[in-house]
């Protein structure tokens, strides 16, 4: 009889230290403490301490020459150098981590706590970042919804976690304050009658303005992908994901670097009387030099667009080779001619060398070119060589871009 008890007792004693531990094992990784950091799993510090680093992954700016990171200790300052066209202002983010003090010397609206646990974005442009980080599921609102073609934020528009808030010259104020983001991403043209950036910084919202389009290179807009991820603190990520995209896009500009021949390339197509064409330092140049073309205003300097005659432009480039992105609504040449019989007295509608990048458009006219592209400037280049030189990659099938039939 005593041994049974005893038997007895020692197996409670063992039960009892078991549940112990185990309720101590799923106390902790209901907590998730990260110890590296000693942050808890919705990434706020939780015993903050001056000595420590809470950056230890850092992004480096290599391509991109409006956007500038410093790092400190416990928050990052970000600038927006050149937000928009003839800009004479600048804007500053504080990036400062969850559970850590706010330092001095700042303007409360510049500061915004990070990472951030939800995103409004006014730009399509802006999505596929999400998805390449890892972090649409942290999407709750856009502009139009009508416009999207990547696929993961077309599914959240569906299972209805994605509110359509305007365009960002009618933003629907009343519906982002309900909304509450963290983060509102836009963007800037200069205007104060259509930017949203100060209505909504007046209404008490956090808003970060991406300036990739004033960039001048393809690689140069694709690394604002890193502008988007340090409001994440996924700077590991976006190291990786732009890196992977670096690669991609040179490897492809080697196979164009040493062609002979070079086809004359003009682009665009007139509107209301003016022409305009991209500037000889414009992104899109750089393109077709790094796609082997010998592009007609490659001698400009000016990175914008350039606003011409349709005569200048007949002048130069009646005998071109190539014509690209020109108007969007034409399907085939007959639109085109169409639109301006004088069209007809081009070479390259009289050859048929006619591409538009409209391949990927949803039935409500949203571009993917115009969505996707900045992120994927490596198809975008491999389009353009398939499209030049097609002997280069002969196995490439044309993505963003289209022959007009």
């Amino acid at each position: 009889m005593k041994l049974r008890k005893s038997f007895y007792s020692k197996s409670i004693v063992f039960f009892c230290k078991f549940f112990l531990i185990a309720t101590l094992i799923i106390a902790c990784h209901s907590t998730k403490i990260n110890t590296s950091t000693q942050t808890t799993n919705n990434g706020c510090v939780q015993n903050y301490d001056l000595n420590t680093d809470y950056f230890p992954k850092k992004i480096k700016i290599t391509h991109a020459t409006g956007l500038i990171v410093e790092y400190h200790k416990h928050y990052k300052v970000v600038t927006i150098k050149n937000p928009w066209q003839n800009a004479k202002t600048t804007f500053q983010y504080v990036l400062v981590q969850c559970g850590t003090p706010t330092p001095q010397g700042f303007n409360q609206t510049q500061v915004i706590t990070v990472p951030i646990k939800s995103i409004v974005s006014l730009s399509t442009t802006h999505l596929p970042h999400l998805v390449k980080l890892g972090v649409v599921d942290k999407l709750i609102g856009i502009s139009n919804s009508k416009q999207v073609n990547t696929p993961d934020v077309i599914e959240r528009i569906k299972a209805g976690k994605v509110a359509q808030i305007g365009n960002n010259s009618n933003v629907d104020i009343e519906k982002l304050l309900e909304l509450n983001p963290d983060l509102v991403t836009t963007f800037g043209t200069g205007n104060s009658q259509t930017d949203s950036y100060a209505k909504l910084t007046e209404a008490g919202l956090k808003v970060g303005i991406n300036a990739e389009y004033m960039e001048d290179t393809p690689l140069g807009q694709s690394e604002w992908l890193k502008f988007t991820a340090l409001f994440f603190n996924k700077e590991l990520q976006a190291e990786n994901v732009f890196k992977e995209i670096t690669y991609k896009y040179e490897q492809v500009a080697q196979k164009a670097k040493f062609v002979k021949n070079h086809p004359t390339v003009f682009l665009g197509f007139n509107f209301k009387g003016t022409w305009y064409m991209p500037g000889g330092k414009s992104y899109v140049a750089k393109y077709l030099a790094d796609a082997g073309a010998n592009y007609l205003w490659n001698d400009d300097k000016s990175s914008g667009s350039l606003p011409l005659s349709f005569e200048v432009v007949l002048s130069r480039a009646t005998n071109a080779d190539y014509w690209l992105n020109f108007s969007q609504s034409c399907q085939n040449l007959k639109d085109l001619v169409a639109e301006d019989n004088r069209y007809a007295d081009f070479k390259a509608v009289k050859t048929g060398n006619l591409y538009n990048n409209n391949a990927r458009v949803n039935v409500n006219g949203g571009n993917d070119y115009w969505e996707s592209g900045n992120s994927n400037p490596d198809i975008v280049l491999s389009d353009l060589i398939k499209i030049l030189h097609s002997e280069i990659l002969p196995n490439h099938q044309l993505f963003f871009y289209r022959k007009l039939n």
